[in-house]
């Protein structure tokens, strides 16, 4: 039976709550126990938030407009989740420049990191930039005009550009002009002061160089006026696969289309030139809720010049990731290892290339392997899968890799890669019609003296080697033969489109995935009803899927506790008197993204480590569990267990980087009694590196 369209009482905005999380994001970058340094990075990721947030849910909400969608989400139809947006978004910009210009900047000139207007360089510095633009700006730029013989310029996504206004000598005709920032030079430069004994760093502002260098670009005509402007373009694009010949094919199509999208977003600095903005909202089709005053930088990830000086002292301790204590000698045979019992590793806490890569790199190397099969959702361009893998294949291993080109923004790179492995003979399959693939698993299948015996990863992050220095993830080794033959299954069902509906210990959506879940939950009502102990502990990244959220009403209302620890946006309403008293929503934000998923479930006991605990690569929203291709495992040895139990413990006693969410939908940050109270992910670096048994040299594996 469908779900019918959900009572406004019921469930709040995803889009309104995605906002919500930004704020906390934002909250870190003006928060004075976050290193300096540290600071100005979340405020860079503040904006790309943002950004990408505008490009996918506005661009998404405005194509349901122009289609005549109606249905609610959230108590609002689209036009109305477009107008609430719109509200949330302005004092986020507000908060965004206030952080900048009150707080950041004033603290960087106490550390003697000064970035100064054009008008407040010395005579000295201006001489200086100018040189700099002249030698290396100058030749970089395109003016491009606008008149009857020359068309309105194609501006690309989220590039800055300076829209100018002049015209001839003795002529009253106004002229229109468009100037874009280069991205591939430094948004920062350093400048030398007056005083050679001065000591810090001095910086002007890449587009204040150009914005007084205009007239070299336009000599011998009358500049009238300068309007910094950013554009947003549309990243939803509707695809249609039902009669898909080629998805590559597809998939490359559809990244041309995304590049010429329609603008859904015009930003641009304080008291704009009224004819430049009206010319630019004619040309790209805008209306006044499309345009967006920013107060304070277009574009605060262009602060990364500042964010890279070699401050150690401004920024988070060095982390140098700890190798687990199995596999600490480099000779050790990693699938010795695993035969002797599972192996739970948790990034970036300890390494990922000591092993993952390790996993995959012995398994290139090892005679006796015969294939190794991945699902890979985003890799680097630095990936050191790819090579490996092209490696065995050359070594005659059988290959299969299921590269999903779906992977939003990452279209291009895994085209890139498909291609390259393809050339060298793997077997790549490009996901499956109608499905995203976000599985992270890996099966390696070796042929030992008794037996074929196989080998599998499952993970919560990506194969990705540097988001695993910046993602908290969890990942699973295992040689159990019920896991090994779920997925051989699993792969067999990716590659050869099988039927397979029953797995024996791994959940899979959209096969069994949803329906364990639901049955695990309302198992725990049913303990609660009857007097046993009941308890739900959910970790994830976001939680929108309504049958789930239900059922957790339910179970809520049948006395089971409830704890949400969830890092994005969350449609469940809690603490709802009658509807959901026994919930309880929680957000964890650090140097660290919090990107691991964990499951527990009581079932009928009071010790947390003989319940139900599994880990995986599905958050609980209905793209999730029935639009992707996702894996959940169990975890089922009493040691690893405790190693996820202490996770959860640390997370809900965190008292200084933990926010609760009110019924509304507004969070509150916990305020510890103790100032010197330390946040989960430093409880976790502090346990870690308690635990390591000597002191590890700086590898590539460092964090820092």
């Amino acid at each position: 039976m469908p779900i019918p369209d959900e009572a406004p009482q019921e469930f709040l905005n995803r889009e309104l709550e995605w906002l919500e999380f930004n704020a906390r994001v934002l909250h870190e970058a003006c928060d004075e126990r976050t290193p300096l340094l540290e600071r100005i990075r979340f405020l860079g990721i503040s904006t790309s938030n943002l950004d990408e947030f505008v490009m996918k849910r506005v661009g998404g909400l405005k194509r349901q407009v122009e289609a005549g969608v109606t249905r609610l989400s959230g108590g609002m139809n689209p036009l109305q989740q477009l107008a609430a947006i719109r509200t949330k978004i302005a004092p986020l910009l507000a908060a965004q420049a206030d952080c900048y210009n009150k707080m950041l900047v004033p603290e960087l000139n106490k550390q003697g990191i000064k970035l100064i207007p054009w008008d407040q360089l010395t005579e000295k510095e201006r001489t200086q930039a100018s040189l700099y633009f002249k030698t290396n700006v100058f030749p970089v730029l395109t003016p491009l005009a606008v008149d009857p013989g020359l068309p309105f310029p194609f501006i690309s996504n989220l590039s800055i550009s300076f829209g100018v206004t002049l015209r001839y000598p003795e002529q009253e005709e106004k002229l229109f002009a468009r100037i874009k920032i280069p991205k591939i030079i430094p948004q920062w430069i350093q400048v030398k002061g007056d005083d050679l004994s001065e000591t810090g760093f001095r910086f002007v502002s890449l587009m204040d160089i150009i914005r007084h260098n205009l007239k070299d670009l336009f000599p011998d005509m009358e500049l009238l006026d300068v309007m910094p402007f950013r554009i947003t373009r549309n990243a939803d694009i509707e695809r249609d696969e039902e009669d898909v010949d080629d998805l590559l094919e597809m998939i490359a199509e559809e990244l041309k289309q995304r590049r010429f999208a329609e603008v859904v977003r015009l930003e641009h600095g304080p008291n704009p030139d009224p004819y430049i903005l009206r010319l630019l909202m004619d040309e790209l089709e805008l209306t006044d809720a499309d345009v967006y005053v920013v107060p304070g930088l277009l574009d605060n990830s262009d602060l990364k010049p500042i964010l890279d000086l070699n401050l150690p002292h401004l920024k988070y301790e060095q982390w140098i990731p700890v190798i687990p204590q199995a596999l600490l000698d480099d000779r050790t045979n990693i699938f010795e290892v695993i035969k002797q019992g599972d192996i739970l590793v948790h990034h970036p806490y300890e390494s990922f290339g000591a092993t993952v890569e390790k996993f995959i790199q012995q398994a290139v190397d090892d005679p006796k392997v015969i294939a190794i099969k991945m699902t890979l959702y985003r890799t680097g361009d630095d990936s050191p899968f790819i090579p490996q893998l092209i490696r065995a294949a050359e070594r005659g291993k059988q290959v299969v890799v299921l590269i999903e080109l779906k992977a939003r923004f990452d279209e291009e790179r895994n085209i890139h890669w498909a291609e390259k492995l393809e050339d060298a003979g793997v077997h790549v399959v490009y996901g499956v019609l109608g499905l995203k693939t976000h599985a992270k698993t890996a099966l390696v299948v070796r042929q030992e003296a008794e037996a074929v015996k196989c080998y599998v990863h499952i993970g919560t992050g990506n194969y990705h080697k540097q988001t695993a220095k910046l993602y908290t993830d969890l990942g699973l080794f295992t040689a159990s033969q019920a896991f090994a033959e779920d997925a051989v299954d699993l792969f067999h069902t990716l590659t050869g489109r099988s039927l397979q509906r029953s797995y024996r210990k791994l959940l899979i959506a959209p096969l069994t995935m949803k329906d364990r879940f639901l049955e695990m939950i309302k198992r725990e009502t049913e303990n609660a009803k009857a007097g046993k102990p009941a308890r739900i502990i959910a970790k994830c990244n976001s939680l929108d899927d309504v049958e789930v959220i239900r059922n957790l009403y339910i179970a809520s209302q049948a006395g089971v506790k409830v704890e949400l620890i969830v890092r994005g946006f969350v449609s469940l309403r809690p603490k709802v008197p009658g509807m959901s008293e026994n919930i309880r929503v929680f957000s964890v934000i650090g140097r660290f993204l919090e990107h691991s998923r964990i499951f527990f479930f009581a079932n009928g006991s009071d010790k947390m480590v003989d319940g139900d605990i599994f880990i995986g690569s599905a958050d609980w929203m209905h793209r999730n569990l029935h639009s992707r291709v996702e894996v959940v495992t169990p975890i089922e040895e009493k040691p690893l267990k405790e190693k996820v139990i202490e996770i959860l413990d640390i997370m809900l006693n965190d008292t200084r980087s933990r926010w609760e969410m009110d019924a509304d939908g507004a969070y509150k940050q916990f305020k510890p009694t103790d100032p010197n109270a330390l946040g989960t992910q430093q409880q976790l670096l502090k346990l870690t590196r308690a635990r390591v048994p000597s002191v590890l040299e700086p590898s590539e594996f460092e964090i820092s």
